[in-house]
């Protein structure tokens, strides 16, 4: 899993034993400053881009994938004839989910992973679910069910969990419902602003946003765009909070202290989600953080004084909150595999259930 924070590569290795799953190991590949700006730059919005870096950046980022795959299996020493298949989402560049012709483009190509590691690959999750109708995303809510229904008794509590990357997400589990869309901006804008600033690539637990103060009419004019107030289904990505986007917003406000607006974006982030669980899941009675936005200080404190129910890591249910996103496209890589559907109608707006992604035989393929 890479995801939109464009930090590097997340492995991890799963066993499953019918509904139970255990992660066996997990590593993490960092990328190099200039592939994370190639891929910066090949992810800007209505940006022209060149072919050739373009299908050079999506082999690399093929090779890396498969270096990651390989590297965790030598770090657990676990033989790949062991391994039935590897899950890829490979790095998104562009996801486009509501606009006439719908697309989500992720490269990173699986032909290589599969080539280079020997083990089938399954990727290219996005687009089967916008076929149908779906935005494409988020598709982690679906793993979310199948793992924390098993933790908790949803007849007796709701829980939210929300997922803080570069994106936002929230999954709302109780008896009788699932709720899951993206909520805007997580750690996305945070990380523009200090690395445009101080040259730093994230703001480390929130210590640049606790110098400043929050804004309130720069966070109110922020919370004002249209997508905040969209109706789920809804999904989003860089493409449209990006450095323009936050550009354009701040240029009304030319007083502000580029230190306020680190701890505004930062204000910005947790009231986006301490609304939409207090707009869409006011019933929740506990909230479980992934994703690297956990270990943003300043951001956990703003959420938890924002909501009145305990806001816990869902490393104390049993899945550290950095592995979670890497865990559910192994499981979603399971479902295709065994012939499942991996995405939510209810979540993704799809018209129905569908198996997503494309299989890439490796050595080790063989039919059900």
């Amino acid at each position: 899993m890479s995801g939109t924070s464009v930090d590097g590569i997340d492995a991890a290795l799963v066993e499953f034993d019918g509904d139970k799953y255990q992660l066996i190991d997990f590593n993490y590949l960092p990328f190099s400053d200039s592939l994370k700006s190639t891929i910066q730059q090949l992810s800007q919005p209505d940006n022209s881009i060149s072919l050739k870096e373009y299908g050079a950046t999506d082999t690399h980022l093929g090779l890396l994938f498969a270096q990651a795959a390989n590297n965790l299996l030598d770090k657990a020493n676990i033989n790949r004839s062991e391994i039935f298949a590897i899950g890829s989402h490979g790095q998104t560049i562009y996801h486009a989910s509501s606009i006439s012709s719908a697309f989500s483009l992720q490269i990173g190509d699986p032909n290589i992973i599969a080539e280079k590691t020997g083990i089938t690959t399954v990727a290219d999750f996005r687009r089967r679910d916008i076929a149908a109708g779906g935005q494409g995303a988020p598709l982690v809510p679906a793993f979310h069910q199948a793992f924390f229904s098993q933790q908790f008794d949803l007849k007796k509590q709701n829980i939210s969990i929300i997922n803080i990357g570069g994106i936002a997400n929230i999954t709302y589990l109780s008896s009788d419902k699932t709720i899951g869309f993206d909520i805007g901006p997580g750690n996305t804008l945070m990380d523009y602003w200090i690395q445009k600033n101080l040259n730093k690539p994230y703001d480390s637990n929130g210590d640049w946003a606790k110098t400043g103060t929050a804004n309130p009419e720069l966070i109110n004019h922020l919370k004002q765009d249209p997508y905040f107030k969209l109706s789920p289904p809804k999904s989003t990505g860089k493409e449209y909070f990006s450095s323009s986007w936050l550009s354009e917003k701040i240029s009304q406000f030319p007083d502000c202290s580029a230190t306020n607006i680190q701890a505004s974006l930062c204000q910005l982030t947790a009231d986006s989600i301490t609304d939409a669980i207090q707009q869409h899941a006011p019933q929740t009675d506990h909230t479980l953080i992934c994703g690297g936005g956990i270990h943003n200080e300043q951001l956990i404190g703003f959420i938890r004084k924002n909501l009145t129910h305990p806001v816990t890591s869902t490393a104390e249910f049993g899945i550290n909150p950095d592995h979670v996103e890497a865990m559910a496209f192994a499981w979603l890589a399971r479902q295709t595999i065994n012939n499942l559907s991996g995405n939510l109608m209810e979540v993704t707006g799809a018209k129905a259930p569908v198996i997503l992604g494309g299989i890439y035989q490796g050595t080790n393929f063989t039919l059900l």
